[in-house]
């Protein structure tokens, strides 16, 4: 656990933070209760608020601006929205301690960087940060981007020490690999589960409770789905529209939707199998020599226990019906196409993205399976109604991005999140259950 009495050159070293939402909060506690101090603020009219919120937490000091925060602290992080980190850098970065360190926890870093280098004083160097992972998850083992921008050795070492209390697993990448990364991983992953609420909400369905969606990958797509939609809607939409690298891969995500859907409604049985065929091999190797591990990244075992659904009268559960899980060839289509392979981002993924690449993983390489789902997509219209309603939202959500639409994006998440909000509870309670599971499950493994 770090605190400034390991290191001599740091007595006194005070961290801000502008913007105390959930991830801002998150970070002020972890750091303080290793024994930094902490000066943080948000939005003026919450002041008294943070103030009853942190009240016996010596190490916190809530002020009422980030004028005072920039001016009193040695180590500045920007906790706020990418969509306002121009317009908030703007306004208190003038007011910057000389000689200070200044980073962000934008998930996206194009205009967080664009941002420090138009109003930052020449003399303050740049070190950002990204924690892979939402605020209710351990930061324990999971990645953490590091970004040594403008900065030198000795600044950029007392960053690492301060948040080497996070236990986390450093990464260490430039802002534009950051943005690439994240694209691959990140973006198209949300919009897929986006897609999903979009599709249940569409056909007026809570999915846990009929006896079509059972399993343990339908228990990922459902609670996953949930859990993005129990968020706020500007973390995904920032990382979707103001990340350059994002828009081609959704754009992609609904073109491949589109098209294998189109496929399966004309039944075109042998382009539909040499297509998704095709994307296995380049995403997941040539049979024989796989690129995935010898242990599947997730375990059926797992995944089974974390239903929503009650089964009736203490029976057994339902049995799983033939699913076509238009969603994950989709999403291998995608990456084929457009030359990802996910293997490659292991290291700085995220809990949702490792949960996701699992399912598909589990898909393409459990025997017969596939072939199922490839003659499910053609022969059973059980699912067409829901594909029909998933295909449009892939490309809904694509096109809100193309116009860069973060007040259309806030109306369609807004109205689907309304839809599902009664059910976040105790869906949000077994989601986190089951990313625990499979965390601890990775750590043993």
């Amino acid at each position: 656990m770090a605190s400034t009495s390991e290191s001599p050159n740091m007595t006194g070293f005070t961290v801000g933070l502008i913007g105390m939402g959930d991830m801002g909060k998150m970070y002020a506690r972890r750091l303080s209760s290793a024994g930094w101090r902490i000066m943080a603020c948000d939005r003026e009219e919450k002041y008294d608020e943070l103030v009853q919120e942190f009240e016996g937490n010596n190490n916190i000091q809530i002020l009422r601006n980030g004028h005072f925060v920039s001016r009193a602290s040695d180590y500045i992080i920007y906790s706020v929205e990418a969509a306002v980190i121009d317009r908030v850098v703007a306004q208190y970065g003038p007011s910057t301690k000389l000689g200070a360190i200044v980073g962000g926890q934008t998930s996206c870093k194009d205009p967080e960087i664009k941002a420090f280098e138009k109003y930052l004083p020449a003399d303050v160097d740049i070190v950002s940060c990204h924690s892979l992972h939402g605020p209710n998850v351990d930061p324990k083992g999971q990645p953490l981007v590091l970004i040594k921008h403008r900065a030198s050795d000795e600044s950029f070492s007392k960053v690492e020490h301060v948040l080497s209390c996070l236990n986390s697993k450093v990464v260490y990448l430039s802002a534009d690999e950051h943005d690439r990364i994240t694209a691959d991983t990140q973006a198209v992953t949300h919009a897929a589960f986006l897609s999903m609420g979009k599709a249940w909400h569409a056909t007026k369905q809570f999915p846990w409770e009929g006896t079509r969606y059972v399993g343990g990958i339908e228990n990922v797509k459902i609670n996953l789905m949930l859990r993005i939609y129990a968020q706020k809607w500007h973390v995904y939409a920032g990382l979707a529209i103001l990340n350059p690298e994002a828009h081609k891969q959704i754009a992609q995500f609904a073109k491949s939707t589109t098209e294998l859907f189109q496929l399966m409604l004309e039944g075109h049985s042998d382009e539909l199998r040499a297509r998704v065929y095709a994307a296995k091999e380049k995403v997941f190797g040539a049979e024989g020599s796989p690129k995935w591990a010898s242990k599947p990244l997730l375990r059926d075992d797992v995944l089974d226990q974390f239903s929503l659904r009650q089964p009736e009268n203490g029976g057994p559960s339902a049995p799983s019906l033939p699913n076509n899980h238009l969603s994950l060839l989709a999403m291998v289509d995608c990456w084929s196409a457009l030359g990802i392979v996910p293997y490659d981002h292991m290291i700085c993924s995220t809990p949702l993205f490792r949960l996701w690449l699992g399912v598909t993983e589990h898909l393409f390489r459990t025997p017969g399976l596939l072939d199922e789902c490839l003659k499910v997509g053609i022969e059973d219209r059980t699912f067409r109604r829901d594909d029909l309603q998933f295909t449009i939202a892939a490309a809904g959500w694509a096109e809100c991005v193309g116009l860069r639409q973060f007040e259309t994006w806030r109306e369609r998440f807004a109205v689907t999140q309304a839809f599902f909000e009664p059910r976040f509870k105790g869906a949000v309670e077994v989601g986190n259950a089951m990313i625990k599971a499979v965390l601890a499950s990775d750590e043993k493994d």
